[in-house]
């Protein structure tokens, strides 16, 4: 890593079950929407239906939240594979020059031994966090200082460490293909290659990973540098065994259909490939799910690790970006991981949200530039299957969208705006859904309408006197 309360499952639905007869199109004609028949799930977790193809399926676990027993429950449950989030890192593990300290890092270590699990080390050589100690020196010193710390972590975990991801986030982002400007990198730059054949000679039969970021996408300079390197390490015999993807997935950084071929060419390399580190912005169950298929589809992929347990336990919990909500609850997400691992076999269908199209404009209700604000006025849009246009149903009445926001009426009259705001019970944020298609404030009893009857992308969305207009009825999209 770059440093970088919802209804339970059981009685969360789809839109698809809920709207009996929402009017499809311009022809006006309804059409009954059901809900898929359950499939059987194969497995019921995560870690044993990624184990069914080879796979794991992790977590980055922080030694201090052990002791939520919510927490430890579903880490031990779902999750077959481990990452200390921040436990083996350099400044945790070697405060002071020669002086080890493995007490938080042998916690998470023996609590996922303990329950059945292998353990990646996370990480070796990086930049960031780094001890005070660390940081002061350069040149050769700092090398050997390198050399040190690999060989004193290695040896305490020797042939107990699946993977280590030896270095970590060593190029630069952007455009220019080059390596990141840090003290390790000038200290020569043959840096990298002296930290893996150390590695190897600490410990022969751990698998040696380079890890990074902002390199899912094939055609970014930063992850053609990186293939470079690889294939130049191969090429000369550099001991490196896999590459890891961090896939921190979010709006400036989007998930690009061609993740599947950058893990293909990597693996061509003749390396291992894994997802390292994923969260998702918004938790978009079809995000979610493309990003486990890649890696099914790729033989040498290692297998998935998910960066922390529930969206508040994330370092992007603004993002709501992982499969559990705060309070431990299973979110879209998490069933459309569960059904892609079971290779579309699981036991409750993904459940993911719907978008919901106008029947007037054929565009979608959309939340603005995929804002997570609360107050902000939604739209019209073209429908394009983002998550800021995915809305789930429950049973509480609520339309909610990136799994804790919620379709909110910001008053009771004709012309109240409607927004997107943090998810509270009240009746402002409760619907109801008419055989015609339209969608009704509880509190209000008015219509989910679109601005003086408009069909273009930005038209807003307000409250107003129910009509039957096509501008007040909704279907799936």
């Amino acid at each position: 890593m770059g440093s970088y309360a919802l209804p339970r499952p059981d009685i969360r639905r789809k839109i698809r079950g809920l709207l009996p007869a929402l009017v499809i199109g311009a022809l006006g004609a309804a059409t009954v929407l059901v809900a898929p028949p359950p499939a059987h799930a194969a497995e019921s977790t995560l870690g044993a239906a990624a184990a069914q193809s080879g796979r794991y399926f992790g977590v980055a676990v922080a030694s201090g939240r052990l002791g939520d027993s919510t927490y430890a429950t579903i880490a031990n449950r779902e999750f077959n594979s481990v990452t200390a989030e921040n436990e083996m890192k350099i400044d945790a593990t070697e405060p002071q020059r020669g002086q080890f300290n493995f007490t938080a890092a042998d916690r998470v270590y023996n609590w996922a031994v303990q329950n059945g699990k292998e353990v990646r080390g996370h990480t070796l050589a990086w930049h960031s966090q780094q001890p005070g100690w660390m940081q002061s020196l350069s040149g050769n010193d700092l090398r050997q200082a390198m050399v040190g710390h690999i060989n004193g972590v290695m040896a305490h975990y020797k042939g107990k460490i699946a993977q280590w991801d030896v270095v970590n986030e060593a190029f630069a982002d952007g455009s220019s293909g080059a390596r990141r400007d840090s003290n390790l990198q000038r200290s020569g730059n043959d840096w990298i290659e002296l930290a893996f054949r150390t590695a190897r000679a600490a410990d022969p039969s751990a698998k040696l990973c380079y890890n990074d970021y902002n390199v899912e996408n094939w055609t970014w300079a930063k992850t053609q540098a990186m293939y470079s390197m690889v294939r130049d390490f191969k090429q000369r015999g550099v001991p490196i065994d896999c590459v890891g993807f961090q896939s921190h997935f979010n709006s400036g950084s989007p998930y690009n259909s061609n993740f599947r071929t950058t893990l293909q060419n990597f693996a061509a390399l003749g390396v291992d490939v894994a997802v390292t580190e994923l969260d998702i912005q918004g938790a978009s169950p079809t995000t979610y799910a493309n990003v486990v298929n890649d890696c099914l589809a790729v033989e040498r992929c290692l297998g998935v690790t998910v960066w922390g347990v529930r969206d508040s336990d994330s370092w992007r919990s603004e993002h709501t970006p992982l499969l559990f909500n705060n309070d431990g609850s299973k979110k879209a997400a998490y069933n459309a991981v569960l059904d892609a691992l079971n290779g579309g076999d699981s036991t409750e269908p993904p459940g993911d949200g719907t978008s919901l199209r106008s029947v007037g404009s054929g565009r979608c209700l959309d939340v603005p530039s995929a804002s997570t604000t609360d107050g902000t006025q939604l739209q019209l849009w073209d429908c394009h299957g983002g998550t800021n246009q995915q809305w789930e149903y429950t049973d509480a009445g609520e339309f909610r969208v990136y799994g804790d926001k919620c379709l909110d009426a910001a008053g009771t009259g004709n012309g109240s705006k409607v927004q997107i705001y943090s998810c509270w019970g009240g009746d402002n944020q409760k619907w109801r859904l008419n055989s015609d298609g339209s969608v009704v404030g509880v509190q209000s009893g008015l219509c989910l309408d679109a601005v003086g009857g408009g069909t273009g992308n930005g038209t807003l969305i307000q409250l107003y006197s129910c009509s039957n207009g096509s501008n007040q009825r909704w279907s799936q999209a």
